[in-house]
């Protein structure tokens, strides 16, 4: 091995919507975090490969950290919190386009706690200007010391992506490349279609639906002979009213989450998708641990 080549483990967190699964998808180049203006759009800890010539950075995306509501709440909480143990570097992930609130300051607290090396990434400068910049870092100053550094970011731009990865690297330790140059993340391909069919139902239903929303792949098979895949999903609802909006009228809103999804599938796997789509209810499944289990939110 390289002595000079350095690798590790970085776990980012903050609270819901802050931007976590854009700066992710931007510091890869793939799409693997599902993003929605939702909060909690993330359910599970979910690591991504950045590999260069010099080092190689394995990203843990987490559920954003907030007071869990349900079961589900509380393994989100929980994933994101045990993300923390063992890692390398921590980075804290805040919106600087909104004022810092309580949950902010929650995850101050937590970070306080951290033995490795924090560093403090001020997101969405591109919403706001210097001056608003300026205010937000200097309301932060009487927790400076519990950061290594802070970075003003865009993950939606790349602005500052740069500075913060070679950031992050001044803390690697020397080590192996855990993963091959050309592997991006090491969640099943069924894990990232479910939740790209869980994306298109956050970006197109209601308010009120989403997060009460589970996707389960039931079988992906190649047809023989032909470069195409067969994708049969569930999709679980917590209300037969939930059900309705998910089908749509005549079925057209069913048909438009598929449609998108399969164009996003076919784009990731690479060959021709034919994706069938149930809707199912399911009452009150974000309390079930039988039901989160075997969805895979409970271990």
């Amino acid at each position: 091995m390289d002595k000079k080549f350095k690798s590790g483990f970085v776990s980012i967190i903050g609270r819901p919507n802050v931007g976590k699964s854009t700066l992710i998808n931007q510091l890869i180049g793939e799409r693997v975090s599902i993003i929605s203006s939702k909060p909690q759009t993330t359910r599970n800890s979910i690591r991504c490969i950045y590999t260069r010539d010099e080092f190689q950075i394995v990203f843990i995306d987490t559920p954003g950290i907030h007071k869990p509501k349900h079961m589900l709440g509380e393994y989100m909480v929980k994933s994101a919190t045990e993300s923390l143990k063992g890692v390398d570097v921590v980075v804290v992930v805040f919106d600087c386009s909104t004022e810092i609130g309580t949950g902010d300051l929650y995850i101050i607290e937590v970070a306080k706690q951290i033995q490795s090396p924090v560093i403090l990434v001020l997101n969405k400068i591109d919403k706001i200007n210097k001056s608003k910049l300026e205010q937000t870092v200097a309301s932060l100053s009487i927790h400076e010391s519990y950061f290594d550094s802070i970075i003003p970011i865009s993950a939606h731009t790349g602005n500052n992506i740069d500075e913060l990865i070679g950031e992050i690297v001044k803390f690697l330790p020397a080590g192996p490349q855990y993963f091959p140059a050309d592997m991006y993340t090491d969640v099943p391909e069924k894990f990232i279609v479910s939740e790209i069919i869980r994306e298109k139902i956050l970006e197109l239903t209601s308010e009120e639906v989403p997060h009460g929303t589970a996707v389960e792949i039931l079988s992906m098979k190649d047809r023989d002979s032909k470069d195409i895949m067969d994708i049969e999903a569930t999709i679980y609802c917590e209300k037969e009213s939930h059900k309705g909006i998910i089908i749509g009228k005549q079925g057209k809103m069913l048909k438009e989450i598929g449609s998108k999804s399969r164009a996003d599938i076919q784009t990731i796997l690479d060959c021709q998708i034919n994706l069938q789509l149930w809707v199912k209810v399911r009452n009150n499944w974000r309390d079930s641990k039988a039901a989160l289990k075997n969805l895979g939110y409970w271990e």
